[in-house]
């Protein structure tokens, strides 16, 4: 992961092409350790690549990937079948909580 920052930082900065030594200099610069066999995987990999159109490919690849818990949802709707009035104290349970912390403030609030 420390190379392909380094890679995008010398890119940032103007070098479109960056070298090993490049990386390396970047790396020391900040006190990481270099080594080189997976330093020169990485550069063999974008050679003649360019990390704009990777990064798009890599974005369109993430939108196919489902994320957001849909799992979850189907796991907490199950059990509430059977146990659907225990779910509902515990929930009149946790409102009462926070109804006591936010006096623990005095008054103030970051929002006021």
């Amino acid at each position: 992961m420390k190379f392909i920052a380094a890679y995008l930082l010398a890119v940032l900065g103007g070098n479109l092409s960056p070298s090993a030594e490049d990386l390396a200099a970047i790396l020391e610069s900040v006190g990481c350790e270099v080594d080189n066999e997976k330093m020169e995987l990485l550069l063999s990999q974008l050679s003649g690549k360019d990390i704009t159109e990777l990064i798009a490919a890599g974005r369109e690849k993430f939108a196919s990937v489902p994320c957001g818990g849909g799992g979850v949802a189907v796991a907490a709707a199950a059990p509430a079948a059977g146990g659907a009035a225990p779910a509902a104290e515990a929930k009149k349970e946790e409102k009462v909580e926070e109804k006591e912390e936010s006096d623990d403030d005095m008054g103030f609030s970051l929002f006021d």
